[in-house]
């Protein structure tokens, strides 16, 4: 196999829209299976902390019933290198907008939000791409008006 090359803030920040692009149209999960890490995943959300891929999947087969009219903006994808730079620790903010609808409401609300998030990636050695190791929601910011989780 040949020697993996370091990460790159732009592949990171295409990384990072790239996810949240199938986040918003509801990708299968198919999709998100070579963005994360084949061992050790673990993401932290606020109502629940998952393991692996199986983990990934119960969190997000839950949630694409729950949002929709999703857009996700990234604010913000600043990695900080390690590993002799097949790692990085990333500080992502995105600005996140959804609609929910809680039955019997006579209306949906709209969410409005800035989710602070550490990534922790590295380089897929089976791949070589960009996969994720560990996600974390660090804190959320509301916008004025928006609805809450």
């Amino acid at each position: 196999m040949s020697e993996l090359a370091p990460l790159t803030a732009a592949e990171v920040q295409a990384f990072a829209e790239d996810w949240y692009r199938k986040l918003d149209v509801h990708a299968p999960l198919e999709d998100f299976v070579p963005l994360l890490a084949d061992d050790g995943l673990e993401m932290v959300f606020p109502e629940a902390t998952v393991q692996g891929f199986e983990g990934f999947k119960g969190w997000y087969e839950r949630v694409v019933r729950i949002f929709f009219d999703e857009v996700h903006t990234v604010k913000e994808a600043q990695p900080s290198f390690k590993d002799d730079g097949l790692a990085a620790d990333v500080k992502v903010v995105v600005k996140w907008e959804a609609s929910v609808w809680n039955p019997p409401a006579p209306y949906s609300e709209r969410i409005i939000l800035d989710a602070y998030q550490t990534w922790e990636v590295k380089r897929s050695p089976k791949t070589q791409a960009v996969v994720i190791s560990r996600y974390v929601v660090d804190s959320l910011d509301y916008a004025e008006g928006s609805a809450k989780l």
